[in-house]
Parts: C-alpha cells; structure tokens; sequence
C-alpha cells in the first residue's frame, strides 16, 4: 500500500488530493499537513473536506506529517516550497510538487533536494494537460515560422501570478521549438501605439474572472489559416489525478528532478 502525505490539505487542492486519494484502492493517506494558523488544525482531514474520517489529523508539524510516507504532493505557495522539499529530504520521502508561481531560489531548493530525493515538478499536473503540451510543441515545429502564436490563459479571479506556470510552460515548449529561450521572445503586455508584431514573437493573454478553474489556447495564425489547440480543465481532479500518478510513479524511484514527460514516457 503507497502511503502518501498531503502538504497544503486544507486548500482547494489539498481537498481534491484527499478526494482522488480516498478514491484509490492502492493508497493510503499517512499525513496531512496545513498551516499553523488553519482553524481546522488537528480536525480529521477527511472530515474537513468532507469525506468521513480518515484517521488523519491536520498538523502544522511537517515531521509528523511525513513520519510514515513513501511520498508526499505538495500543492502549497511558494513561500513553503523551501521548507517542505528540505522536510522531505529529512525524512526520506519522495516528493510530487504541484506548485505554481515558483521563483529561482524556490527551484533552486527543489534541485538540491533532488540530489537526495525523487522529486516530480510540474507547473500543471493534469495528464491531458502535459499530453496538449507535446502536441503545442509537435505543431510550432511543423508550422514553422510562417505562423504567429499567440497563448491565451483564464483563470478564476482569486489566482494571484501571471500569465499562468502553465501557459509559461506552453511558451518554454514553442520558444523552444523554435531554437529560443522565452525570454527572447515573450511578449507579455499591449497597449497603445506598439506598431506591428514583430515576426517569432509568443504574445500572451490574460483572463481573471469568475471560477473558472484553467483554460489554455495555443493559437497559430497563419497567412492563410489558422491552427488552434485548447485544452479545458473543468475540475481541479484532474490535477490531483496527474499528481497521484506521478506519486506513484516516483515511490522508490532514484533521486533526481523529474517531470511529467519523465512519468508519462512522452
């Protein structure tokens, strides 16, 4: 049985973690880990997010949290992320980090505790999402550079970071088709007199409103056509599926920073 810890579990997606882990014959939840000042510390974590007792409480204590775990998912902030990869490595356990909105000193931690440890990051976990990712990357290089790409995110009104880890990602996969670095040819803000596009540009949009839980477009506008992909999440389980995959994937796996191309074999 793949006993697995949940770091952030009284968020949005530590609750869709609970659910998909509770739904799996072959998992057991071993830890649940919140912040000091949660209200429901030291509740059961399944009744709090609405599931029955799990014989889990939330702890703020990380060491108590990961005591028994093969491997935790930590879908958290990144003012934690430091914290909970050094934990991990203290305690012997494999990490999946769900994490969006990571700086360098963040991925930073994440490498040095990947000397020690199996660690998965992906700034979206969603198997769907990860395959529309081979897929974006496939077209630029097909397409060529007749066609302009344009990336289109929308989120609901309570993500704090834009353009969304996940349409960053998209456009480090088509800046890299193209034999870039982003940073050479993101174009993140339009306003004004700004003249005419300038040609291998990414251009990026961004939509906040309501609860809509992550929509991405790839557009490819060509002289003649035009090529879209988009993919829709419409439940924050398909990020906890992704991740319980990967969890799965890297227990007892060699240490080392791995992706979800590693855990999908894409």
């Amino acid at each position: 049985m793949l006993k697995v810890a949940v770091l952030g579990a009284s968020g949005r997606m530590g609750h869709a973690v609970l659910r998909c882990l509770a739904e799996s014959g072959d998992v057991e939840v071993s830890g649940a880990v919140t912040e000091p000042a949660d209200p429901a510390l030291g509740r059961d974590a399944g009744e709090v997010c609405g599931l029955g007792s799990l014989g889990v409480p939330l702890t703020d204590d990380r060491a108590q949290g990961l005591h028994e775990a093969h491997v935790a998912i930590d879908f958290t902030l990144p003012l934690v992320t430091e914290a909970n990869a050094r934990a991990c490595v203290e305690s012997g356990t494999a990490l999946v980090v769900g994490t969006t909105g990571l700086e360098l000193k963040q991925l930073k931690a994440m490498e040095t505790a990947a000397a020690q440890i199996p660690l998965v990051y992906g700034r979206n976990m969603s198997v769907g999402m990860n395959v529309f990712m081979d897929l974006v990357s496939r077209a630029t290089k097909a397409l060529g550079e007749d066609y302009d790409v344009e990336i289109i995110e929308a989120h609901h009104r309570q993500k704090v970071d834009a353009p969304s880890g996940t349409a960053l990602a998209l456009g480090e996969r088509v800046a890299e088709a193209k034999g870039h670095r982003l940073e050479e040819l993101a174009v993140y803000e339009r306003h004004g007199q700004i003249g005419p596009r300038v040609p291998g540009t990414i251009g990026f949009s961004v939509i906040r409103a309501g609860n809509i839980v992550g929509d991405h477009v790839v557009m490819f506008g060509g002289p003649e056509e035009g090529v879209e992909l988009v993919h829709r999440a419409s439940d924050r389980m398909s990020f906890a599926r992704g991740a319980l995959r990967a969890a799965r994937w890297a227990a007892g796996r060699a240490p080392g920073l791995y992706t979800m191309v590693d855990v999908l074999g894409l």
